[in-house]
């Protein structure tokens, strides 16, 4: 009796915070479902998170982009154009290092989170990304170019959403332009809605690149310091071993895993996090009110961010103005609700069950 090889399909998340590792979670776990075996490949946290949460899979170490967020708005565009300039060079690198796990590891098939120089011609290779329009401030318009310029190298590009009307990435994920390969896949989370009693009336996350991440958590701990309700504090650190402390009111965490976050988010009241997309996805799956701080200078998050608050689902505070006192008005709005869209992963993995 000869047994089927299953087809090993690449999936290799940007290491840019950790949204584009754990919306790859769902992916993952969707291919092993549907008889595909999984390889992973990133850096940095994302790789780490990964390897955590699926130690028996093969995890590949890729480069690193090398980005970071600039300290002030009026270099943004300065740094913009120079870490351009050291992208090409990694995504050559991602491109010599991919031609080489196709034939070491015979990959069928790549799904790429936003990792430009992850695909490989004459294999079905997908671009996920919820950006079809990049908001970079006055280098939008390049920026564009270039990331349309990749999107067309590979055979279809997912978007996290629905096409239509509401929707949670509005403008960022949306175009008129025609675009022939663009598939609107539904919002994916690696969580799920339960009903549990209350556990915490606030969960803080922390997310995202340095050095914001790092200047965020300082400032919350020290405004908890007025908060009376008890807190969930997760700093968003992925490190060798899991550390749990308590202090007055609030338990500690440096990370947890997606059973442990699921349970911890699903008895909490309310939810302080970034608007990143994969935080604005996991929040509507839950069905949870929350409140947003974006990340200084990050054009995207802060338009999410006020697309929230005028549809009337979410505040949010500027990281130099936050006041613990601020997360009160989370009262006045809906919370954010699951939309009707749903990921058909029988039908999308099609793709790679072609010759």
């Amino acid at each position: 009796m000869i047994l089927e090889t299953r087809k090993k399909i690449l999936v290799a998340p940007l290491n840019w915070g950790l949204g584009h590792a754990t919306r790859c979670i769902p992916i993952i776990e969707a291919l092993e479902n549907h008889g595909f075996e999984p390889v992973i490949a990133s850096d940095g946290a994302a790789l780490k998170l990964l390897r955590k949460e699926f130690p028996s899979h093969t995890a590949i170490e890729l480069p690193t982009y090398q980005l970071e967020y600039a300290k002030r708005d009026a270099f943004f565009k300065i740094r913009f154009l120079g870490q351009m300039a050291l992208m090409f060079g990694t995504i050559k690198k991602e491109q010599l290092q991919v031609k080489s796990l196709v034939k070491e590891h015979n990959i069928a098939g790549i799904i790429s989170d936003n990792r430009l120089g992850v695909f490989f011609k004459g294999i079905p290779s997908i671009f996920v990304t919820h950006q079809i329009n990049l908001l970079s401030g006055t280098s939008s318009g390049l920026a564009n170019l270039l990331h349309r310029f990749f999107i067309k190298k590979y055979s279809e590009c997912w978007v996290p959403d629905v096409k239509h009307t509401p929707n949670l990435s509005g403008k960022l994920g949306h175009t008129e332009d025609e675009i022939s390969n663009l598939k609107y896949i539904g919002p994916i989370s690696r969580l799920h809605k339960t009903n549990p009693e209350k556990g915490y009336d606030l969960a803080v996350l922390i997310s995202g690149a340095e050095p914001h991440r790092s200047k965020l958590e300082n400032k919350l701990r020290e405004e908890l310091k007025e908060y009376r309700g008890t807190v969930l504090f997760i700093s968003g650190q992925i490190e060798d071993e899991q550390t749990v402390y308590h202090q007055n009111n609030t338990t500690y965490y440096n990370y947890m895993s997606t059973a442990e976050l699921e349970e911890a988010l699903n008895k909490s009241a309310l939810i302080l996090c970034r608007p990143s997309y994969s935080a604005i996805m996991d929040v509507a799956k839950l069905c949870k009110k929350a409140f947003f701080i974006p990340t200084p200078y990050d054009g995207e998050q802060e338009y999410l961010a006020k697309k929230l608050k005028r549809a009337g689902l979410a505040p949010f505070a500027l990281q130099s103005n936050f006041k613990i006192q601020d997360i009160e008005k989370a009262a006045m709005y809906k919370g954010l609700r699951d939309i009707n869209g749903v990921a058909k992963w029988k039908d999308l993995f099609t793709l790679f069950e072609s010759k």
